[in-house]
């Protein structure tokens, strides 16, 4: 697996992700979705490098210009419900794109630390011969993308496989290389360096969907 880690860089990015792990500002719902989507859009343009393009000729009102552009077809599956402003990054910059969810949840028994990943819904279009967009944005244990992995298998295989997070542990992505193909691709705003004894990403953010949608029963 390629990893494209862009908190190694210096960027914009990094505002974004700063005010995502505030735990002050984070208590603007609003503004942790909308931080979420930017960072979705960092990404996307990042990973846009990575497609297959074509020249085409586009005519403006005083002539003629030939410019390359994308040929892949891409489709964004997200993960629900956290994934959902990234997935909304993504699509304010793939206007074409194609899209699928995946409901996927943790299930604790009471208070223990061990849980199995539950995928009880999944909508998509083939994935024939397409570029495929994995979106989560709290790349934890890898378990949950893995499940997903597995229950996309029958929509068909992809082109390529890429995968955009916005936090991972090292445990999480050393998991998820060892689960997807090797030319899969994982573009990531941040790593961090441990899980919990829950699976949660230490510092991390806590749970972004909660702090995106309201706490969940």
């Amino acid at each position: 697996m390629t990893i494209h880690n862009l908190g190694d860089e210096n960027s914009i990015l990094n505002q974004f992700i700063s005010e995502i792990r505030d735990s002050q500002i984070q208590k603007d719902s609003m503004r942790f979705r909308r931080n979420i989507e930017r960072i979705g859009e960092v990404l996307g343009y990042e990973f846009s490098k990575a497609l297959l393009y074509n020249s085409k000729n586009v005519e403006t009102p005083l002539g003629v210009k030939s410019m390359d552009l994308i040929q892949d077809q891409v489709v964004i599956c997200s993960i629900l419900r956290a994934g959902l402003p990234l997935h909304q990054g993504l699509l304010n910059y793939f206007d074409t794109a194609e899209n699928g969810f995946i409901s996927a949840f943790r299930k604790h028994e009471g208070d223990e630390d061990d849980f199995e990943v539950i995928v009880n819904y999944f909508a998509a279009p083939s994935l024939e011969g397409k570029v495929l967009v994995l979106t989560d944005p709290m790349l934890a244990t890898g378990r949950t993308l893995e499940n997903v992995l597995e229950g996309l298998k029958k929509h068909g295989t992809p082109k390529q496989i890429h995968i955009v997070s916005v936090i991972g542990s090292q445990q999480g992505i050393e998991f998820v290389e060892s689960v997807f193909p090797a030319q899969t691709h994982l573009w990531i705003a941040a790593i961090d360096p441990e899980l919990n004894a829950r699976g949660y990403i230490l510092p991390g953010i806590g749970d972004a969907g909660d702090l995106a949608y309201g706490q969940k029963l």
